[in-house]
């Protein structure tokens, strides 16, 4: 406990130093010297009317102007910038987690956190992040990107476990976006920025228009355009310019490998929000949106000397050379006597007769290298296309005796076209085309709720509010299949029968990879739809016991079809000491369901792993625990993660400053990710090409999905909001908050050390942020400093290339003017003074010029102008 005392303390000091903080909500209205004025959440309790400073669990609430007046578009890296312990990175060359960036709060993974949509639980991504940076392998989150940033009234985070009344997922806690319901007026934006380096540069166009329907209802609407340009924070690779030394002028330019933003085009969000009353107590609702977005990144570099399966069979010590008519009787120079099953005369690299081999080769139309299609190597562009939509209706009001109902039904789908370009099915030789369609994956939810509430009278300060409740919801995952040359075998990995001089038949391929390198395509064999359902009841109770005391309780159950059971509770209490200081806590049981996908999908990713002691790109798939291959690895079917969450905290009004600090505690076991790596052996790779999955032959290891270990998180969050008395007109306030997260592993699993380290030192352990605005009729000024402390990373997922970046600062501004009551013009940067992450000392390995799991980013500073038309 003591060091956590020190922990806040030292955030304290910080806090002070103006070095942490978070842009909590502004007291909107509030005139200098007033007490701010307190905000209505609606997440984390089912009381009608209840304060964020009287809830008995901390709930942050960040206004849509927060949202409005950041410089970038992607919600993401607002909500990093905004939430302390809120992380996300780049993601750059990290297979499908690239086009769906996993985002951690509390130092747990993006499946872990509760998203909600004016309360009403977000449908999953179909896209699994496969490389996770060690946090959230294998995790299966919301997307928030396809929320238009211009259609927010504001988002409410609550830190803490809500499992017991919200079900899976809200471990970290929950973020729940409500929605604009403004029945008239609107407003259109006007965005462009780049960066200091001159790239990345974002155009963006939104606007928000709410109208009267009837005399008793709205319609409001919104939606926004983005297209964002990439980045580049590279430098050449060693092995490209030992390539470029000796004479290979073909290599990719400007550089082999590019580390940076992907790029993101054809970016569109909508969002209509909708309520009428059909009486003084009643009302129908609805909200819908529609997203889409096309993503596109780069791979890893295929050095034309040492690629294997494309370019060499061996590491590096000779060609492989393709004979794509193998029955003709004749041998190529370099390749396999199909007559003896050899290779007399192999293609040596380096070797002196390799130019003039090679020169006969290319002479011969039957014969192929891969360096006659790609001499310099070659870079994948991995992408995808993405659509989102979801719709909710639903009818809630108030009976005549005081019950309040809301039933509602919610449908979402998320849905994932990969494709993959500039790269080759190498078993295809120089029939092989350059792009791929790799098929993709659906992720469709169907909910249905009934929620009630009525105030029970006990004698106590307040009526016992019991509100119970009821879900059905069913899930369905699916994979389509890609175009057949993403997938199937060439002529250069067929078996090729000989007789050996023994009279006896014999077998031998010419050993080329099959499939689209990179990424392989959705075979029939692995496509498929799978499908789960769970019903739930509910039931939770808050009261006002005194006029100082409040305590609630939550009890919640569910039947899921694939696992069976569980069954959560939560208990929570805030006491008021005095008018100005109340102090809370909260203890709760939590779960996360395995996801559908989780369990059932098929993937190959190529990473860098030891061969043979040397750090080389090979091929790691990904299996269902249930494959045959993976039971004999000690393989179950995944049962739900488990949790227990505490926290203590206090709320403090000093004046019209308010200031709270709150300690947590949660304990996950059984946590669900990829599972330690087993090498394939070649009975293995035999069986799993029997059950149809056509890449193991290109296999050097494979993992799949585990309940596997244990963690404890702990930490402390200090927020203060503090209105200012500096100037003669307008309203100022300091926003500040500082978090520190502590991760430890306590029970390993298949975990090797390089994995426990990343998950216990892989995030900064302190974040903060101090944000200070001052509003007057004509401007909008605001100044905000961001921490972030050290943290380890794993370059390329190898603890043999160690980084341990140092602590940042950076600084983000922002002016805007009113040049006429309803336009406003205003100018800001992100990282304001450019700052950058330490250097990369293993740079020249892969070419990241800075370590890629940066919290604060790596593309430097960030300048945007902004016009905004209000009616």
């Amino acid at each position: 406990m003591k060091h956590y005392l020190w922990g806040v303390s030292l955030i304290a000091v910080t806090t002070c130093a103006s070095t942490a903080a978070i842009a909590q909500e502004k007291k909107a209205e509030a005139k200098k010297g007033d007490m701010a004025i307190e905000e209505v959440v609606v997440t984390g309790s089912r009381r009608m009317g209840r304060s964020a400073a009287d809830t008995p669990a901390p709930v942050d609430v960040i206004s849509g102007n927060d949202f409005a007046n950041q410089g970038t578009g992607d919600m993401t890296n607002m909500l990093r910038t905004m939430v302390p312990s809120y992380n996300a990175n780049t993601q750059p060359i990290n297979d499908a987690s690239t086009l769906v960036r996993p985002a951690n709060l509390r130092g747990l993974a993006s499946d872990q956190t509760l998203v909600l949509i004016n309360g009403k639980r977000e449908h999953r991504s179909a896209v699994i992040t496969f490389l996770g940076g060690g946090l959230s392998d294998g995790a299966q989150g919301p997307d928030i990107s396809v929320i238009p940033t211009i259609a927010l009234k504001r988002v409410e985070v609550l830190r803490d476990g809500a499992a017991a009344q919200y079900g899976s997922d809200a471990i970290a806690g929950v973020m729940n976006f409500v929605m604009k319901d403004d029945a008239e007026g609107g407003s259109v934006e006007a965005k462009w920025g780049k960066t200091y380096a001159g790239d990345g540069a974002q155009r963006q166009l939104s606007a928000n228009w709410g109208m009267h329907v009837t005399d008793s209802g709205f319609l409001n609407l919104s939606a926004e355009w983005l297209d964002t340009d990439p980045t580049s924070r590279s430098v050449e690779r060693d092995d490209t310019l030992a390539l470029i030394a000796a004479g290979n002028t073909d290599t990719p330019k400007p550089v082999s490998q590019v580390w940076g933003a992907p790029k993101v085009k054809n970016n569109w969000k909508t969002f209509l929000n909708f309520g009428i009353h059909t009486s003084d107590s009643n009302e129908i609702y609805a909200f819908a949106n529609y997203a889409e977005r096309t993503v596109e990144g780069g791979f890893f570099y295929r050095n034309p000397n040492t690629r294997s399966g494309v370019y060499t069979g061996d590491g590096g010590v000779t060609r492989l050379v393709g004979d794509m008519t193998p029955y003709d009787g004749q041998t190529c120079p370099g390749g396999i006597d199909f007559s003896t099953g050899t290779i007399p005369n192999p293609l040596v690299i380096g070797s002196a007769s390799e130019a003039s081999m090679m020169a006969q080769i290319a002479a011969d139309p039957n014969c192929f290298v891969f360096n006659e299609m790609f001499p310099g190597g070659f870079t994948p562009k991995f992408g995808g296309d993405l659509n989102d939509a979801g719709i909710t209706m639903g009818f809630k009001g108030e009976l005549k005796n005081g019950m309040t109902y809301d039933v509602s039904g919610t449908v979402g789908r998320n849905e994932v076209n990969y494709f993959i370009k500039n790269t080759v099915n190498p078993s295809m030789g120089s029939a092989s085309p350059n792009d791929f369609k790799l098929g993709g994956a659906v992720q469709l939810e169907k909910n249905f709720n009934v929620d009630l509430s009525y105030p029970v009278e006990a004698g106590l300060a307040s009526p016992i509010n019991i509100a119970g409740g009821f879900e059905w919801r069913e899930e369905q995952f699916e994979t389509h299949v890609g175009q057949p040359e993403s997938f199937e075998a060439g002529v250069l990995a067929k078996p090729i029968s000989y007789v050996d001089t023994n009279g006896q038949l014999q077998s031998v391929s010419q050993n080329f990879g099959i499939g689209s390198n990179g990424f392989n395509g959705y075979s029939p064999q692995v496509a498929g739809s799978w499908d789960r359902s769970n019903i739930a009841f509910y039931l939770d109770t808050e009261a006002d016991v005194t006029d100082k005391l409040i305590l609630g309780a939550a009890l919640r159950y569910e039947h899921f079809s694939d696992f069976g059971d569980t069954t959560n509770f939560k208990v929570s209490g805030l006491y008021k000491i005095t008018d100005n200081f109340r102090i809370r806590s909260s203890y709760s049981t939590g779960f996360r369901a395995p996801t559908v996908g989780q369990q059932h999908v098929v993937n190959i990713s190529t990473v860098f792993e030891n061969v043979n002691g040397r750090l080389q790109l090979a091929q790691r798939g990904t299996i269902p625990p249930t494959n045959p291959i993976a039971v004999t690895k000690g393989a179950q079917p995944l049962g739900p993660e488990k949790s227990k969450n505490f926290s203590v905290g206090f709320v403090a009004d000093l004046g019209s400053a308010n200031i709270t600090v709150d300690y947590f505690n949660i304990k996950v076991t059984d946590r669900i990710s990829q599972s330690g790596t087993y090498t394939l052996s070649d009975t293995e790779r035999a069986d799993l090409l029997a059950s149809g999955i056509t890449f193991a032959s290109d296999l050097q290891a494979f993992r799949f999905y585990v309940n596997d270990f244990n963690t404890r998180t702990q930490g402390v969050d200090v927020v203060a909001t503090i209105p200012l008395d500096l100037f003669k007109d307008g309203s100022s306030q300091i926003a500040i908050a500082g978090n520190y997260t502590g991760t430890k592993v306590t029970k390993t699993g298949t975990l090797d050390a390089c994995r426990v380290k990343v998950l216990q030192s892989g995030l900064p352990h302190y974040r903060g942020n101090a944000t200070f605005t001052h509003q007057t009729d004509k401007w909008n000024i605001m100044a905000r400093a961001n921490y972030y402390a050290g943290y380890f990373e794993a370059h390329v997922d190898s603890c043999g290339l160690p980084i341990n970046p140092g602590a940042e600062v950076t600084f983000d501004a922002s002016v805007g003017y009113n040049i006429m009551d309803n336009f406003e013009l205003s100018v800001g940067a992100d990282n304001l003074l450019n700052n950058y992450p330490d250097l990369n000392p293993w740079s020249g390995i892969v070419g990241a010029k800075y370590p890629v799991n940066s919290p604060m980013g790596f593309s430097g500073g960030f300048y945007y102008v902004r016009a905004r038309y209000t009616f």
